[in-house]
């Protein structure tokens, strides 16, 4: 593109969906980096639990390293990193897919004579969905958790 803005560039649609695919490809970024990290250390500590016990370590070393499996992914079920980085990615993606619809003049953009408002509209859907889909991703490990720790509440069966 050019560094002059056409007049599809201009406008408080154009620049919310900018900040949102910014927003989005760089929220994508660092949960997949947190991801990555995490299940990297969670193998490397897993792996070395049996070396260390056939190399007779102390037993503290190999709990340790037991613990830091168990540590690692409570906190990647907390983070929900692998989650937030494919919603963010897909929503990214989705963003960028209607960037190109809306400067094509094409899809839903087409003959239509207040693109911007559409623009607006479709920008806003997208980012609700998503918003959506943490707020029931949280909900959803929040019930687990419930449950993990025998707080079923109201309708739950003991075995």
């Amino acid at each position: 593109m050019s560094d002059t803005p056409t007049t599809h560039e201009v406008g408080p649609a154009w620049d919310r969906l900018e900040d949102q695919i910014t927003y989005y490809d760089g929220s994508s970024a660092k949960n997949k980096n947190w991801f990555i990290r995490f299940k990297i250390l969670q193998l490397i500590c897993a792996a070395a639990v049996p070396v260390a016990a056939s190399v007779h370590a102390r037993v503290w070393v190999t709990g340790s390293l037991g613990a830091i499996v168990v540590v690692v992914e409570g906190i990647q079920q907390l983070g929900q990193y692998q989650q937030n980085w494919i919603n963010y990615r897909s929503t990214a993606e989705a963003l960028k897919h209607e960037k190109f619809l809306y400067l094509s003049d094409a899809g839903h953009y087409y003959g239509v004579a207040d693109q911007q408002r559409v623009l607006a509209e479709q920008t806003e859907a997208l980012v609700s969905q998503e918003n959506s889909k943490w707020t029931s991703g949280r909900d959803q490990s929040a019930r687990q958790d419930r449950d993990q720790t025998g707080g079923g509440g109201k309708g739950s069966v003991d075995g």
